[in-house]
């Protein structure tokens, strides 16, 4: 049962400005070397109170548009209850309701199993926290 359950922690710098992450690359990576070209589920989770996970077109416009809508929905205004850290940070901190911190996607034959513009991504609007951890389980 050891090889049926993998898991590998990535560490990413998001940098100091709202960003999205394409993931896929080190997804695809981390199959390559855990799944022995297996059926299973990955399993992408972000340990961190204000970063998500989407999976979403990256390159045509649509991260962008996404850190947009963001921006409307969660405005980085004083609203919010949460106040430490820069101006409008609470917002951060709701961001996991609705980009959750975590997805499980279907690997089939060893392969991340993606739709054809499909992208896994780290949402992260924090700007006060610029390396995340993003763990990758495997499940075979």
């Amino acid at each position: 049962m050891s090889d049926a359950f993998t898991t590998r922690v990535l560490h990413v710098a998001s940098g100091s400005v709202e960003r999205i992450v394409d993931l896929t690359g080190d997804c695809q990576a981390f199959l390559a070397q855990t799944s022995g070209g297996r059926d299973g589920l990955l399993n992408i989770f972000v340990p961190h109170a204000t970063a998500g996970v989407a999976v979403i077109e990256t390159g045509a416009g649509s991260d962008d548009d996404l850190l947009a809508a963001l921006h409307s929905l969660l405005p980085a205004d004083d609203r919010w209850q949460h106040r430490h850290g820069s101006p409008g940070h609470g917002r951060d901190h709701v961001l996991p309701a609705i980009v959750p911190p975590h997805a499980t996607l279907p690997v089939i034959g060893g392969r991340l199993e993606l739709g054809t513009w499909q992208s896994v991504c780290l949402v992260d609007t924090n700007k006060d926290k610029g390396n995340r951890q993003v763990r990758l389980s495997f499940l075979g």
